[in-house]
């Protein structure tokens, strides 16, 4: 059989809704609103042909950089075997293929955590303390106790039919 290159080659999983998925949009993907700035995750929607970028785009995470009435513009990373760069490429895409990241979520909450940190230092109702993020240290040693060990011998083989 021959060996296709096509535009959507090997994306038989890729461009496929989960199961009880498929079918009409919700309209919530449209009412969301996407402002220049934002992170974004972009994932193809396969029931919208239109729009939809290339493959190797998909589960990509990107900023948007413009917003038009249908679709928003994306700045994306892509890695450049050849040269072993990495570029910064600008896709337009419709709204539907693409949904707002969490990736900021945690960094956002630990930055308002912070803050409220310390105007409580500040106003003198708490300590000062280190508000950077320190790596889980290895487990303390310790030994394990094992009571006598218990010697098993096999039952012997009878053959009673």
């Amino acid at each position: 059989m021959p060996h296709s290159f096509g535009y959507r080659a090997r994306t038989r999983d890729m461009f496929s809704r989960p199961f009880r998925t498929k079918g009409m949009i919700k309209l919530s993907t449209y009412m969301t609103t996407y402002k220049r700035g934002d992170y974004v995750d972009i994932k193809c929607n396969p029931a919208q042909h239109k729009g939809m970028p290339h493959k190797g785009f998909h589960g990509r995470t990107g900023i948007v950089y413009n917003v038009t009435k249908r679709a928003v513009g994306v700045k994306v990373n892509k890695y450049v075997v050849a040269g072993g760069k990495i570029l910064e490429k600008r896709i337009n895409v419709r709204v539907e293929h693409v949904i707002p990241s969490k990736c900021r979520l945690g960094h956002i909450e630990r930055v308002k955590k912070n803050d409220e940190i310390k105007k409580a230092v500040k106003a003198g109702k708490m300590e000062k303390q280190n508000l950077k993020r320190t790596p889980v240290m290895p487990r303390q040693a310790y030994t394990v106790k094992l009571s006598e060990p218990e010697t098993i011998q096999p039952i012997p083989y009878s053959n009673m039919l």
